[in-house]
Order: structure tokens, then sequence, then C-alpha cells
């Protein structure tokens, strides 16, 4: 490969690791070409980037990045492809689902800004939440107290002594 493409492919993965923000290096070691392609069409429905990477190239572009991806370098061995994604858990539960079929391992990870290294870490990556799910929860804790007073108005009768009486009665 030219000097020229290579500057093209590094430029290309510094791009996408920019554009995405979270991103996981899976060993696609002893994967035929069905199995492959198999897992880039379940990629594809969770709307998850998958690419085959040179190891060296991936360690360039996140050298010219940040000094932060450091810990995920020693993970750029053998055949590595990269899922990336714009919500941080989305490729950990794939993999945790695919992983019954003998599909290919974790290698690292780079997820809500921290580094994720092993296998052994699919569980940690998989119960993190995304950011729509932090919002829904904030959301449903605030809705919660006026709730509470909306079915105490609805249940008491509309009277004041009702509303009193109903929201008394309740067990905290």
């Amino acid at each position: 490969m030219k000097k020229e493409d290579k500057v093209t492919v590094i430029a290309s993965l510094t791009d996408t690791v920019k554009e995405y923000g979270h991103f996981y290096l899976v060993d696609v070691t002893g994967l035929n070409s069905s199995a492959t392609s198999d897992l880039r069409r379940k990629c594809f429905g969770q709307e998850i980037k998958m690419v085959v990477v040179k190891n060296t190239m991936m360690q360039k572009a996140l050298e010219g990045l940040s000094s932060e991806f450091e810990p995920l370098f020693p993970c750029l061995k053998g055949t590595t492809a990269v899922m990336f994604s714009k919500v941080a858990n989305a490729p950990a539960k794939l993999l945790k689902e695919i992983q019954k079929e003998g599909f290919p391992a974790l290698k690292g990870a780079y997820a809500e800004e921290g580094t994720y290294v092993g296998a052994d870490q699919l569980a940690a990556l998989a119960s993190i939440k995304s950011k729509n799910e932090v919002i829904a929860d904030i959301v449903a804790l605030l809705q919660s107290p006026a709730k509470n007073v909306l079915s105490a108005l609805q249940s008491g009768g509309n009277t004041i002594h009702g509303v009193l009486k109903t929201l008394g009665e309740r067990a905290e």
C-alpha cells in the first residue's frame, strides 16, 4: 500500500472515531465469509458500523486523537474488526447475544469516555445505560411526585380534606 493511501485510511479512521464516539475492538480470527457477512448484517440492523482494520493504522489513528486510547494498544494484535456506534452499549449487547453462536470475542472498547480491556468486560459494557435511557429514567423520577398528587386529587373527591386524607393514608 502506498504511503498516500495509508494516510487516507488513517484520516478516515480518525474521522470515524470522532463521528461515532464509541468503538469496540473485536477478534474476528477464524470467521469465514458467511459468518462475517452475517455479523455485518446484524451490525447494520442495529446502526453499528463494522470495519476490519490493520492494527498499525488503527493505532496511528488513535495516537493522533488522544493519549487516553493508549490502554487499548495491546489489544491491536491479530485480526481485528472495529465496531463503531453512537450508542455506547449497543455493540456490547449484540456481542453478548451472538457470543452463544461462537462469534468473535471482545478485545477492548472505548465507551462513555472510558477504556475497557478484555473479554471479561462485556457484561459491564452491556449494562451501561445510553444517554436516552438515562434521560428516560430522570423524566420518570421527575414525573412520579406529580403523578402522586394528581392521583390524590382524583381519588380524594376534589376536596382539600379528601386530598389530605388520601395523601396521609399512603404508605411512604
